[in-house]
C-alpha cells in the first residue's frame, strides 16, 4: 500500500540524545555539496529566520579528484588527508561559516569521513583537492600521515561489488569501516580528524572539543554546544530511503513532500531534511539507476548558490528546504515540540491523521480517491491557515482555511489529485 511506502521513506529521521541545537529549533538541513561561503549566507538570510537548528555539511577534508566519471559526488568520500580543503572551500572559509552560522543560532554538523582510504583503485599521485601526494595501493597517505602500518591487514584488498551485501560493505575494500587507520575493533581509537576540527573550532569560539561519544549508528565528536562531528560507515547508509534530490516526476514530488511532512510532524527522533542539487537517471548493467551526480559546476568549480526573486534557488541548484511545504513543516515541528502524539485517525488504507497535543494537527490522503471527513484536532476553536497550501501573512492566509469548532473538530476535504494531498495546521497559524 502506498502509505506504507511513504512511511518507508522516512529512513533519514535519526534520533540523538542531545543535538545541541538552540532551544526551540528541532530540525537540521543537509546542504549537500554546498560551498562554505554559500552556507554562511544561507544561515543568515534563510535558515535562522525560518527556524532551522543546524546544517549538515559535506566532508570538509582533502579528497581525491576523480575525473572518470567527471567529479562525482562520491569523490568527497575518498580522503587523502585531514586538511580542510575541498571544492566546498578552504579552512578560513570553513571557520567563517561556522562562526557566522553560530552567531545566528544555526549549528554546523560535519559529515566526518575518516575511514575510506583503502581503495587501491584510487591510484597514486597528487590528483587531490589540495595537491597532497598519496599512494592508495601502498596505503601511503603522508599528508596525514598514515602508512601501511596504520591499516588492518586483510581488510584493504577487496572491493565492494554488491552494496546490498552487508558482509561486503562491512568487511571489504576501499570504504569499509574496518578497513582503515586504527580501526582494529571497528571503532575509533585515534581521532586525528576530530582533533583537527576541534582546533579550527577553538580558534574562533574558545570552546573545547568535549568527548568521543557513541551516537547509535556511529561515533560522534561533540564540541560542547557549538558543533557536532558525527561518524558512520558511509556505505552502510546506501539505500536508506528518501534523502531527497531534485524530483523526477509529479508523483515523486508529492510523495517526497508527504514523507518529509510526516517525519516533521511525528514526535519521533531528531529530524534532518535533505537539500541537494541534481538527480541523474541512467542505465547500468541493464538496470535503471538513480544517483546523485556532481554539484553544478563550471569546469569542476562548484557554482555559487544564487537565489531567484521567488526565493527558489538558481544556477542549477535545487533547494528543497526552501519549498513552502518543507520549511513550513520545519516551523510546525518547532511549534509542537514537546507535545504528545494524539488523536490518531485512519481509514484502514492510506488516509491518516494525527495531532500533537493542542498545538498542531496534520491530515494525509495517499489514496486514489478523495478524503472528506470530520476529525478531532485537539486544537482551540478558530480559523487556521493550512501551512501546506499557503502562508499566514499579515493575519491572512494565502492557502486553504480550516475552521475548528468549539468541540475541537474540523472538516477536512483533500482531493487525491491535489498537488499536495495533505493539510497541516498549528496554533501559530491561527488567523
Amino acid at each position: 500500500m502506498k502509505f506504507f511506502l511513504l512511511l518507508s521513506l522516512i529512513g533519514f529521521c535519526w534520533a540523538q540524545y542531545d543535538p545541541h541545537t538552540q532551544y526551540g529549533r528541532t530540525s537540521i538541513v543537509h546542504l549537500f555539496e554546498w560551498r562554505w561561503v554559500d552556507i554562511a549566507k544561507e544561515c543568515e538570510r534563510y535558515l535562522a529566520p525560518k527556524g532551522f537548528g543546524g546544517v549538515q555539511v559535506s566532508p570538509p577534508n582533502e579528497n581525491i579528484v576523480v575525473y572518470n566519471p567527471s567529479r562525482p559526488w562520491w569523490e568527497r568520500y575518498q580522503p587523502i588527508s585531514y586538511k580542510i580543503c575541498t571544492r566546498s572551500g578552504n579552512e578560513d572559509e570553513f571557520r567563517d561559516m561556522v562562526k557566522r552560522c553560530n552567531n545566528v543560532g544555526v549549528r554546523i554538523y560535519v559529515d566526518a569521513v575518516i575511514n575510506h582510504m583503502c581503495g587501491a583503485g584510487g591510484g597514486a599521485g597528487t590528483s587531490s583537492t589540495c595537491g597532497s601526494y598519496y599512494n592508495a595501493n601502498n596505503r601511503d597517505f603522508p599528508a596525514v600521515p598514515y602508512s601501511a602500518w596504520d591499516f588492518n591487514d586483510g581488510k584493504c584488498n577487496g572491493e565492494i561489488y554488491n552494496y546490498n551485501d552487508a558482509n561486503q560493505v562491512i568487511d571489504l575494500g576501499g570504504e569499509a569501516i574496518k578497513s582503515s587507520e586504527y580501526f582494529g575493533n571497528g571503532r575509533v581509537t585515534e581521532f586525528k580528524y576530530g582533533a583537527k576540527l576541534g582546533t579550527v573550532i577553538r580558534k574562533w569560539s574558545g570552546e573545547k572539543m568535549a568527548y568521543l561519544k557513541n551516537w547509535g549508528e556511529g561515533w560522534g565528536f561533540v564540541p560542547t554546544d557549538r558543533a557536532l562531528v558525527f561518524v558512520d560507515n558511509h556505505d552502510n547508509q546506501r539505500g536508506h530511503g528518501a534523502g531527497g534530490a531534485s524530483i523526477l516526476t509529479f508523483w515523486d514530488a508529492r510523495m517526497y513532500k508527504m514523507a518529509v511532512g510526516f517525519m516533521l510532524a511525528h514526535p519521533y527522533g531528531f529530524t534532518r531534511v535533505m537539500s541537494s542539487y541534481r538527480w541523474a537517471r541512467n542505465i547500468q548493467n541493464g538496470q535503471d539507476v538513480n544517483d546523485w551526480i556532481g554539484p553544478p559546476n563550471n569546469n569542476g568549480v562548484t557554482k555559487e548558490v544564487t537565489i531567484n526573486p521567488d526565493t527558489t534557488c538558481g544556477n542549477d541548484w535545487v533547494c528543497e528546504h526552501r519549498w513552502r511545504q518543507i520549511r513550513n513543516m520545519v516551523a510546525f515541528r518547532n511549534v509542537v515540540n514537546g507535545q504528545p502524539f494524539s488523536n490518531w485517525w485512519d481509514n484502514g488504507s492510506n488516509q491518516v491523521a494525527f495531532g500533537r497535543g493542542n498545538k498542531g494537527f496534520i491530515v494525509f490522503n495517499n489514496d486514489d480517491w478523495s478524503l472528506s471527513t470530520t476529525l478531532q484536532t485537539g486544537l482551540p476553536a478558530g480559523t487556521y491557515c493550512d501551512v501546506i497550501s499557503g502562508d499566514k501573512i499579515n493575519g491572512n492566509c494565502t492557502g486553504i482555511k480550516v475552521y475548528v469548532g468549539n468541540d475541537g473538530k474540523a472538516q477536512f476535504s483533500i482531493s487525491n489529485s491535489a498537488e499536495d494531498p495533505f493539510i497541516a495546521i498549528h496554533v501559530e497559524a491561527k488567523l
